[in-house]
């Protein structure tokens, strides 16, 4: 399975408890880390729903 980099490049500061929890799942706690999955349904809709706050770099 392919796998996806993803990157915290937005602050999590005043987000919503589910957009802070989603980020948190995906491994991310600091801005400009970078935590690498596979390619999978449920990860990439996880990305999905916090876009405006990461960066997906294949």
């Amino acid at each position: 399975m392919a796998k996806i980099q993803v990157k915290q490049v937005k602050s999590a500061i005043g987000r919503t408890k589910t957009q802070k929890r989603t980020l948190e799942a995906l491994g991310l706690k600091k801005l400009h880390q970078v935590v690498e999955h596979d390619d999978s349904p449920a990860i990439l809709g996880m990305v999905q729903a916090v876009s405006h706050l990461v960066e997906v770099q294949k």
